[in-house]
């Protein structure tokens, strides 16, 4: 068993634990599409009430990952939600399979920084755009006023929304009160926010535009995208650091098996690589310093890996209810199953190296068997890459037929885009049965046992998917995605 730290000041919580060996284990799960077959009651014996209105920190033993019940997947057309459209923007550029072409071919988008004079910093090296263009979806004026944060939000939403086949002229003809946007960022406006603060610094407060706030602040992105396409569903952002998308897709889900819309249009967006950002990351000692071969510095499970790489993009999904797909004869290019969400409790900065927090998490979100590919968190981190695959392992007892590889060993570190980008690169997999290799396993962790699709990419039959995104804070998320089967 391991100990949790809870710290800091609530009303009230809940602590669940199971019983003594031998007696029947408690489902902690709540199933977003793969619904338990029976719900347990838990007698008030076991549940203990934490209260902590002063500030202090209580250790709470961590419990071994419960027997859950086994869930089925959800049959109702109404609370099915399938993938009808994809939309990115990266460091391949916008084209969906142009993107996962580069992946396929092991290709490093790891280059140095020019966008500003980095010649200075002890990282020189990002996954750094270039020759963006926001050509037909944003006019000239609002191109060079907007945060590349929220240019790369309302490319790739519109390039989801056109892949979807709801372009304005069939929106139009749509209840677009049934149509929401969820996308969030880590980080938000930050190349506004960092302009804005200097102004004020050099200038004084009279020379701050009067976009500062409304480009820096982390809900635009959803904000321009519904204005510019009059989406009146739900719409807010989410900023669970590198987990962010993985939570907009999860709470997005949610909203169409509520009955509150028919249709979100749910990602992350991300545009750091800029003097704050580099610099920030920097003096919390996350990044590689592998400034002599940048190519070769994002290297998950490796035993020379020294940090991740930052990178940036979007990656925006169209999701939607199977029985509103089908009635509108959508192309339908997966399946949600589900996902969950859950906190480590532990350290800003660190994760769980036991994984408890992460296993728990896969746990909630699926019944393991059938799962066969993984796209992993895998930032190339010291103690990250370890931790996740300690949770894999807890999770599925026999990982001899799963396959596991890190997109950001290619695209670096998208941060709130992340999970964005790595789903796309998920859905393709099960849409092409070609796994992207890991590139840059040349040593290998020896506790790494799962196939990490080392260097070069493999043919794959994916029966069902996970995407793993971990963010600073300890927030976990997982969500599953499978081949649509009427």
């Amino acid at each position: 068993m391991a100990s949790i730290v809870i710290s800091g000041s609530c009303s009230s919580s809940f602590l669940f634990r199971n019983r003594e060996a031998g007696g029947n284990g408690v489902s902690l799960a709540q199933y977003n599409g793969l619904r338990a077959m029976e719900r347990m009651q838990l007698p008030s014996s076991e549940m203990t009430r934490l209260s902590c209105s002063a500030p202090q920190r209580k250790t709470i033993r961590g419990m071994a990952s419960p027997t859950v019940s086994i869930p089925k997947r959800e049959k109702d057309p109404k609370k099915r939600i399938v993938i009808s459209g994809m939309g990115l923007v990266s460091v391949f550029g916008s084209d969906i399979d142009h993107f996962y072409n580069k992946l396929l071919a092991g290709e490093s988008g790891i280059t140095q920084i020019d966008r500003f004079d980095a010649t200075s910093y002890s990282v020189r090296f990002a996954g750094q755009i270039r020759d963006f263009s926001s050509k037909g979806y944003i006019d000239g004026k609002n191109d060079r006023r907007l945060d590349d944060c929220w240019r790369y939000c309302l490319v790739a939403g519109r390039r989801a929304l056109d892949d979807a086949n709801l372009g304005s002229q069939v929106l139009e003809k749509m209840d677009k009160t049934r149509i929401g946007v969820l996308v969030g960022t880590g980080m938000g406006g930050l190349t506004a926010f960092s302009n804005g603060v200097e102004a004020l610094i050099q200038k004084g407060y009279r020379k701050i535009t009067p976009f500062f706030i409304p480009y820096s602040i982390t809900n635009m992105g959803s904000a321009l995208l519904a204005i510019d396409t009059g989406l009146m569903g739900p719409n807010y952002s989410i900023s669970t650091a590198c987990a962010t998308a993985n939570y907009c897709f999860y709470a997005a889900a949610n909203h169409i098996r509520r009955g509150e819309a028919d249709i979100m249009v749910a990602g992350g967006t991300e545009a750091a690589i800029m003097p704050t950002g580099i610099g920030g990351f920097i003096a919390c000692r996350a990044l590689s310093q592998r400034n002599d071969e940048p190519h070769r510095a994002s290297r998950p499970w490796d035993k020379d890996r020294d940090g991740f790489v930052m990178g940036e993009g979007c990656g925006i999904l169209v999701m939607e209810s199977l029985e509103h797909a089908m009635k509108r004869g959508a192309n339908i290019i997966a399946e949600y199953l589900g996902g969950a969400v859950t906190c480590d409790a532990h350290h800003m900065t660190d994760p769980r190296s036991d994984g408890f927090g992460v296993s728990s998490c896969i746990i909630k979100s699926l019944e393991d068997a059938g799962v066969n590919y993984v796209n992993a968190h895998a930032t190339s981190t010291l103690a990250g890459d370890l931790a996740e695959v300690n949770a894999i392992k807890k999770v599925f007892k026999n990982t001899s037929e799963i396959k596991m590889n890190g997109t950001k060993s290619m695209i670096g570190h998208g941060l709130g885009a992340a999970g964005g980008l790595e789903a796309i690169a998920t859905i393709k997999a099960i849409t092409s049965g070609w796994l992207h290799p890991t590139i840059n396993q040349d040593n290998l962790e020896p506790d790494v046992t799962i196939d990490t699709v080392p260097n070069v990419r493999k043919q794959h039959e994916v029966n069902i998917a996970i995407s793993n995104s971990f963010g600073f804070g300890g927030h976990n998320s997982v969500v599953v995605f499978a081949p649509f089967k009427p």
